[in-house]
């Protein structure tokens, strides 16, 4: 009796569920965040935070497991720009992070786990929640990676393989001006079981000004309402990148952007 008895204080003891592998790494670093947002700078601090980012990259790999994109490092760092709080490129999508010279082409690869985590960390910044939406918004791919605005002119079909369970593709300009201009960057991102890749090509095809858009833009610009001109600039942009995509299949250029994003995804799974 008196061993059923300790065994009853033991299930009671024991969680029901036992920190997960993301669970550590966000628990660490949610305590590297809260360390270095209210640290002094010094060169010593900085020397901690790079330290503690290496650290974060090796939890990661852990969690990802090898990775070899052609073209890429094999080795990734976190793709976490700053652990200080604030800090321009704070928030990134947890992952493995791997970049080109001169970040010409970038990719993340991380887990569902994290990134349903992201989605939630960003839902106050209207980051859609569900995961096929969230591969529909540009918030998504201007929030995941790097500094700048991503603006999604067009969405590229491309043929979901029969290993991943999703996959999707934008045809989009990134940029800290005006985002108005030829896109050119594809970024294509998939899900092949418990791991998510992503992959942005910022100089990946080249396309042109479609005209019937130009005038639909310049419409909204001279319209008296709203009167407030960033609002009336943000609405014609809007107008503008819708007639774009329904546009974009019968422009010439359009079948080189989604074979150029097929082939994209096809790296990314070519594991």
């Amino acid at each position: 009796m008196k061993s059923l008895a300790l065994l009853g204080l033991l299930v009671l003891a024991t969680p029901i569920h036992a920190a997960t592998p993301e669970q550590h790494y966000l628990d660490l670093r949610d305590r590297y965040i809260a360390k270095f947002s209210t640290a002094k700078e010094s060169d010593e601090i900085y020397k901690q935070h790079d330290a503690a980012l290496n650290e974060l990259a090796g939890v990661l790999s852990g969690l990802v497991g090898p990775v070899t994109i052609k073209g890429l490092p094999v080795d990734g760092k976190s793709n976490a720009d700053t652990l200080f709080k604030g800090d321009s490129g704070f928030g990134h999508l947890d992952g493995l992070g791997f970049a080109s010279e001169g970040d010409r082409r970038q990719a993340v690869v991380t887990t569902t786990g994290l990134l349903k985590h992201w989605l939630g960390e960003h839902r106050e910044d209207g980051m859609p929640q569900e995961i096929a939406a969230a591969f529909k918004s540009d918030r998504f791919y201007y929030q995941a990676i790097q500094d700048s605005p991503f603006a999604k002119y067009a969405e590229l079909p491309i043929i979901k393989p029969a290993s991943a369970r999703a996959a999707a593709a934008v045809l989009g300009v990134r940029g800290n001006g005006d985002l108005k201009a030829p896109p050119h960057e594809i970024d294509v991102v998939a899900i092949k079981g418990d791991k998510v890749f992503f992959l942005a090509d910022t100089d990946a095809v080249k396309t042109a000004e479609i005209p019937a858009c130009e005038k639909v833009g310049k419409q909204m610009m001279v319209r008296k309402t709203p009167q407030d001109a960033m609002a009336r600039e943000d609405q014609a942009m809007e107008a503008y990148t819708k007639c774009f995509a329904k546009e974009a299949p019968s422009q010439s250029w359009y079948a080189a952007a989604v074979k150029k994003a097929q082939s994209q995804l096809e790296l990314l799974l070519s594991r």
